[in-house]
């Protein structure tokens, strides 16, 4: 999917910005027109996917009682899940304000809260209340906001059970097996012939949530998160023949094991070579990389991935992290556009990011305790990989002009600092 881009100066912009009165728009509550529009679109996806949900306890739920679903993000399909699974049931889901570019009034239509990624949002959490108290909606979020890079899931806010509470309302949890597979982040929009299912669970009663704690809930939440797509691949049995399933590898597995060189990593095909020391790896029809020449790989792809945020963890304790490079600047200020506004550079190191433009018009600066992650995204909108910053009023989407810059690195390290600091 690709979005319309326009060129502009960014004082231009900031003056603008200021000026316009901003009015909120609240959240609607999606007609069955829409829900079944939105299951209607989502048809030629799950036929092909053969897909499947299982509900456990639903019966306890009532028809027309707004529940807090959560579901975890593995890739594009996931929205076409929730509109299959939940249908014909009314609800909002929390989605990312560049989803609105260019199609606001649809997003609206079909019961989508805006929200910007990784950014503390008062506004979209009173929304959430709002839909559900006196839309009567029920609400869908993805608590991991980014999509998963290795088929586990990523860091969540530590402040999700306050929400649950806050909420108050049933708690179900939507784990889906397969789309990950079918659509990996890093695998440049390829799709891959995968059967995809669901588990839709009822966790937690109203009356529940309000009882329990915001600590015992996130720890409830934390377990039904454990998975691992890689490993459900191989236990199940799950082939993938595609020549293409591991390009793009080299997006998650940058740092080489055997040289430590990063940014050299190469994955094409089936297979993933180090171009500094020429370590080479093949990935198997079952998601298990096999050393053709190499001496300390790693056979499970989740593990590598846990191995490279340890090293950035060790960077960072010793004070050698630091990301130091050009970018191209696209900025949005809300979710109607996105504009392209030259070129800067982008700092990351203990201290937090700094983004400076090459025109003198942006300094901007983001503390390790702003958030507990960050969007490094792959491919963003068939642009290239960014690292994207911001707070409520703006978002900057930093494109590496150097694209073997990994993007991973730089969310892995803003997740490590942010424990660190806390």
């Amino acid at each position: 999917m690709k979005i319309k881009v326009k060129k502009r100066s960014y004082a231009e912009l900031e003056a603008a910005y200021r000026s316009r009165q901003k009015k909120h728009k609240r959240p609607k509550r999606p007609s069955l027109f829409f829900r079944t529009l939105m299951k209607l679109v989502a048809l030629p996806d799950m036929m092909a996917t053969h897909f499947k949900c299982e509900k456990i306890g639903m019966e306890k739920l009532g028809k027309n009682e707004p529940a807090f679903f959560i579901m975890n993000h593995s890739s594009f399909i996931d929205l076409e899940i929730t509109a299959t699974a939940l249908y014909p049931r009314a609800f909002n889901i929390v989605a990312t304000t560049d989803a609105f570019i260019g199609k606001e009034w649809l997003m609206r239509q079909i019961g989508c809260i805006p929200t910007k990624k990784f950014v503390a949002d008062i506004t979209m959490v009173r929304d959430m209340v709002y839909a559900a108290k006196k839309k009567k909606c029920s609400i869908v979020m993805f608590p991991e906001a980014g999509y998963t890079f290795d088929g586990t899931a990523t860091t969540m806010s530590d402040s999700l059970g306050k929400c649950v509470k806050l909420l108050g309302i049933p708690l179900v949890s939507v784990i889906t097996e397969g789309a990950f597979l079918r659509d990996p982040l890093y695998n440049n929009l390829q799709r891959r012939k995968v059967k995809v299912s669901a588990k839709m669970e009822y966790l937690l009663t109203a009356d529940e949530v309000k009882s329990m704690s915001a600590e015992e809930i996130s720890a409830i939440i934390a377990e039904k998160f454990a998975f691992d797509g890689f490993k459900w691949q191989k236990e199940n049995g799950i082939k993938i023949s595609e020549s293409f399933r591991a390009d793009g590898l080299e997006r998650l597995l940058y740092k080489c094991p055997d040289c430590q060189s990063e940014g050299r990593m190469l994955g094409k095909g089936i297979s993933l070579k180090c171009n500094a020391c020429g370590a080479e790896y093949s990935l198997s029809e079952y998601g298990v990389l096999v050393a053709t020449s190499a001496k300390n790989g790693f056979s499970h792809i989740p593990d590598w991935y846990k191995w490279e945020r340890e090293e950035v963890k060790k960077e960072l304790l010793d004070d050698r992290y630091l990301l130091d490079i050009p970018v191209n600047i696209y900025v949005s200020f809300e979710p109607k556009n996105v504009f392209d506004v030259g070129s800067g550079r982008l700092v990351h190191d203990k201290n937090g990011f700094r983004l400076t433009s090459d025109d003198g018009e942006i300094d901007y600066t983001q503390k390790p305790l702003s958030c507990y992650s960050i969007n490094s995204d792959f491919n963003w909108y068939e642009i290239g990989d960014i690292i994207s910053i911001g707070n409520n009023e703006r978002l900057f989407y930093c494109f590496p002009t150097d694209q073997s810059v990994p993007v991973a690195k730089a969310r892995l390290a803003a997740e490590e600092l942010y424990k660190l600091n806390k």
